[in-house]
């Protein structure tokens, strides 16, 4: 059976919902099209988004195509839920890109293709509403070559636009064979002999469209099924179906985690080698090794199939499945054997809130909620200050908050309000610092010796712990539990926020040996245990990024803004105020391009008030770029939630209840 994973993204409203509505009905698999105004489509199957007709979570439905089974993933249009675009793309082998014809390349239009084009992921083009008024197709198609990829190769010509009986026409034309032959020498030769043949043009075109080279761009209406079973063909000629060796070694990638009725743990999962069956037991985990690898039985499988899921024993390499019984699992865990760690494709969140429970809402069963709804978006990352008893999360924009305040309302019952949205920060070391605490020392009540240095490394390292001792001068897991506990405290830095791009080496370490029983009776506090390192290891760590020194940095976004060019002088100063520093500017008849960067806390301010600066004109592009040192104003903090290293006497009165001879805390 050969099998095809296909994503169906977009640009929020851009028709990719009623696009995955149609092809399911043109497939045999509803009888009816569901509507997104009415709120009935097949894969907007959660409550909140039949309300608000928008897709927020990935979902997965299955059509037959001519011996192929199609598994179509429906992902968010909304750049607030790309985090769920980006756990689906890893488990694709191709792609439908859909446009709108009346609005044309929009801000995420952009942002996905970079991506798509990155990991080199076979895409098509639907350019999607040719029926609506103010329809364009070939003015579309020039924006397409000009905005996202000159590698477009039109498959047809669209009639009747603006009308129910627009249409698209499919076929062939010169613009085809001037794209693939810049990309094909053999064909560029045929084509200079005047020998090219429709067989050996279409043939090239699959080729280069399964490598990712060419990008073939189909027309059509979702809602009158126009150019529709166009699009079908390209799916079924042009994109490649799913590879791997059903009998090599189990490897897979979870991509979702929802919980059933009874609350259990369903996972999704996209096997790229070997079989799953059910009873087998499979190691899973973090790819990064941040959290390790963990094992489970497999209690039950079902995989999708003719617009349903059905219940199998065996899953076998290129399918996407459906596991029960993984308790611990997580998106982003890799089954069996791990592949390379997956490289983010878009920027982490950049905002972050305190959640505000409402008049007689009960606190703890506001975190479990949270805890569930983290578990199916890691990206929200909660975070509790149980000194102040608040909860905070992180955020792509505004409206991640609205959807997460009704879902909160609506699945469990809960009200909450939400404090003002303020930047996600991070720090990073200035130089490098050292520090070292001995065993039964210096009043260092923990049996454990622990020496550390931090170092500064280049943006975009992440965090590397290293060792100057050697590995067997102690226990494994006394080293496990030193590094562990250093990733955990670099989460809240000099500042209280997370710490990065810095390299923490082990250089000292001891311990106190269990006594043996021959030369006296054995005294377990005497002993060292792992809690004695992960209670030291903080103490030393903050110490030596103290001498290391930290600076604050804050996300910054690059911006696009296209505008008439008589807006500019209203503009301009607008920009200044909001911290905004336009790069370059550029004019284009009567309307002006300007890029730049602008502080992330300041972009939903700029895309509040670029409609009256703009008369309703002005096009706003934005998305995280880099993160930037702050140089005005106050250097932000973030309160602390852990037991605050930077305070040794309130620190050790907290983890050791006893202060200068608490040896071996438990």
């Amino acid at each position: 059976m050969r099998i095809l994973n296909l994503g169906i993204l977009a640009h929020v409203d851009a028709g990719k919902t009623s696009l995955t509505e149609r092809l399911l009905h043109s497939a045999g698999v509803i009888d009816e099209i569901g509507s997104v105004d009415a709120g009935n489509t097949r894969t907007d199957s959660l409550a909140l988004e039949r309300q608000r007709g928008i897709t927020i979570k990935s979902a997965v439905v299955s059509f037959p195509l001519d011996g192929v089974t199609v598994n179509l993933i429906d992902t968010p249009g909304h750049p607030d839920f790309i985090a769920e675009v980006e756990r689906v793309l890893g488990v694709l082998d191709g792609v439908v890109l859909v446009v709108s014809a009346v609005e044309g390349v929009q801000a995420q239009t952009r942002v996905l293709m970079r991506t798509l084009k990155r990991l080199r992921l076979p895409t098509l083009l639907f350019v999607n509403k040719i029926d609506r008024r103010g329809a364009r197709y070939d003015g579309v198609l020039r924006d397409l070559a000009r905005r996202l990829t000159p590698d477009v190769v039109p498959m047809g010509t669209a009639t009747g636009l603006g009308t129910r009986d627009a249409r698209f026409v499919p076929g062939l034309g010169p613009a085809a064979l001037d794209v693939l032959a810049g990309h094909d020498d053999d064909l560029l030769s045929a084509y200079v002999d005047g020998t090219v043949t429709d067989a050996r043009l279409r043939a090239a075109l699959t080729t280069r469209t399964r490598q990712a080279r060419v990008h073939p761009v189909y027309g059509g209406s979702a809602v009158t099924g126009a150019g529709v079973d166009a699009l079908l063909t390209g799916v079924r000629e042009l994109l490649p179906t799913a590879g791997g060796d059903p009998d090599g070694p189990v490897s897979g990638s979870v991509f979702k985690v929802e919980r059933g009725p009874a609350g259990e743990k369903i996972a999704y999962a996209r096997l790229f080698s070997g079989t799953l069956r059910v009873r087998d037991r499979v190691p899973f985990g973090d790819v990064r090794g941040v959290r390790g690898r963990a094992e489970g039985r497999i209690t039950a499988l079902s995989v999708f199939d003719h617009g349903t899921d059905v219940r199998e024993e065996a899953v076998p390499a290129g399918r996407i499945a459906r596991l029960w019984g993984l308790t611990d699992i997580r998106i982003g865990d890799a089954l069996g054997e791990p592949r390379t760690a997956p490289e983010r494709f878009f920027a982490p969140p950049t905002l972050e809130t305190v959640v505000v429970p409402g008049p007689g809402t009960d606190r703890r069963a506001l975190h479990l909620a949270l805890t569930r709804l983290a578990e199916q978006d890691p990206l929200i990352a909660l975070r509790h200050d149980e000194l102040r008893q608040e909860i905070s999360v992180s955020l792509y924009g505004e409206v991640q908050k609205e959807v997460l305040q009704a879902t909160l309302a609506d699945e469990y019952g809960l009200h909450v309000t939400f404090r003002g949205t303020t930047p996600l920060c991070i720090e990073r070391p200035t130089g490098t610092g050292a520090a070292v605490e001995f065993n039964k020392k210096d009043g260092n009540p923990f049996l454990a010796t622990v020496g550390l240095r931090v170092d500064a490394a280049p943006v975009g390292a992440g965090v590397d712990f290293r060792l100057e001792v050697e590995l067997g001068s102690m226990p494994y897991a006394f080293f496990k539990a030193v590094e562990d506990t250093v990733r955990e405290t670099l989460g809240q830095g000099l500042h209280g926020w997370q710490v990065t791009d810095c390299t923490v080496t082990m250089t000292h370490c001891g311990y106190s040996p269990r006594q043996s029983h021959a030369h006296q009776r054995f005294d377990k506090s005497m002993s060292s245990t792992g809690a004695d390192f992960r209670g030291l290891t903080p103490l030393v760590l903050t110490k030596a990024l103290r001498r290391a020194g930290t600076r604050v940095h804050e996300p910054m976004h690059r911006f696009r803004i296209e505008a008439p060019a008589d807006t500019l002088g209203a503009l301009l100063p607008v920009l200044a105020s909001l911290g905004a520093v336009p790069q370059t500017t550029a004019m284009r008849g009567d309307v002006c391009v300007l890029d730049g960067v602008v502080p992330a806390a300041r972009v939903h301010g700029l895309e509040q008030r670029l409609p009256g600066l703009t008369r309703g004109e002005g096009e706003l592009e934005s998305a995280f770029d880099h993160y930037a040192p702050v140089t005005h104003g106050t250097v932000p903090t973030r309160p602390r939630t852990d037991h605050n290293p930077l305070n040794r006497k309130e620190y050790l009165l907290t983890v050791t209840r006893r202060v200068g001879g608490a040896p071996g805390a438990d």
